[in-house]
């Protein structure tokens, strides 16, 4: 299990590496670092003396690669991909290009991007397993077939649909819930609702279908039929049997959905007006904040790997018989 561990984090590290050098080399091969000062100054004819001034304070004014003009370690440490690159391995995120802290806006902007993403991510794949296990029960029959009709409907119709008319129904014609907004507190829930039940209807149907072909295939295994044929109940056989062996996959899949309840949701946070990191990574873009985009591109790939990790590591805990080697 350590080794494994080990050989794990060794390959995330050059993955992040390879992610972060991508990144930064095709920022820079659209925007070079005068670009970026003109678009943060905010003027089509700002003078030469400004754009080096906006850099220097910066730290746009250095060399890309290689500094040449440095000393000893100073030629690799005194450049740019050093100082908006490497330093992300050590967590140092440093400020946006319009001169904000990011660490503290990530720190200000996670617990609302958890508060929706959270609970979404948990009540979609609940939602979407016991819709998987109804169609299962009823395979083959009228039950099975509108429900499997439902969720390719579902699955057809775009999340922003799903929004505006939930936020016509039930926000501006019932007025049972508000429009959109945020505010901490105990108050929070009542902004929630309704984002958090579009989230769930919007990806049930995907969710949904993708868990009855997962729990199709092991309700058609020999173990099965020779269950049934001893004579147990089928929803002793669905809960004992084909619900236990496919938790495997089912945790694959959900492992790959596991930073979305970190990152948030960029479509969902947008159009309710929560202040998350989705709503901080569409800011980053429309302002073209290389140091922004560059750190959340980062951490997304880092939790993407994390996740991955952690559910190979379940794999043993949900089955004995899974050995990491």
């Amino acid at each position: 299990m350590l080794n494994y561990i080990v050989r794990r984090v060794a390959y995330a590290v050059l993955i992040l590496l390879g992610v972060n050098l991508l990144t930064f080399t095709l920022f820079f091969a659209v925007n070079s670092p005068d670009n970026i000062a003109r678009l943060n100054i905010g003027a089509k004819r700002v003078s030469q003396d400004a754009i080096d001034k906006w850099k220097a304070e910066r730290g746009y004014d250095k060399p890309l690669w290689f500094n040449a003009r440095a000393e000893g370690r100073g030629k690799l440490t005194q450049t740019l991909f050093h100082d908006r690159s490497l330093r992300l391995f050590t967590l140092q995120f440093g400020a946006s290009d319009s001169g904000r802290d990011i660490r503290h806006e990530i720190a200000t902007r996670l617990p609302a991007s958890l508060a929706l993403a959270g609970p979404m991510l948990l009540l979609t794949v609940y939602a979407g397993i016991a819709f998987a296990l109804l169609l299962v029960f009823f395979r083959a029959s009228y039950l099975d077939f509108w429900g499997t009709v439902l969720c390719v409907l579902l699955m057809s119709i775009s999340s922003l649909f799903y929004i505006i008319m939930a936020q016509w129904l039930f926000g501006k014609t019932l007025r049972l819930v508000p429009l959109s907004g945020y505010v901490p507190g105990l108050d929070l829930l009542k902004f929630l609702v309704l984002p958090l039940v579009v989230g769930i209807v919007y990806q049930l149907g995907a969710e949904a279908r993708l868990f009855r072909a997962m729990l199709l295939e092991e309700a058609g295994k020999d173990y099965v039929r020779t269950a049934r044929a001893k004579g147990l109940a089928e929803p002793a056989v669905l809960f004992g049997h084909v619900l236990r062996n496919a938790w495997l996959p089912i945790l694959t899949h959900v492992g790959a959905l596991l930073p979305y309840a970190f990152l948030g949701s960029i479509v969902f946070e947008s159009f309710f007006g929560i202040p998350g990191l989705g709503t901080y990574v569409v800011e980053a873009i429309a302002a073209q904040d290389f140091a922004v985009v560059h750190t959340m591109v980062f951490l997304g790939s880092l939790l993407y790997i994390l996740a991955y990790l952690a559910t190979d590591i379940a794999y043993t805990w949900v089955d004995p018989r899974v050995r990491l080697q």
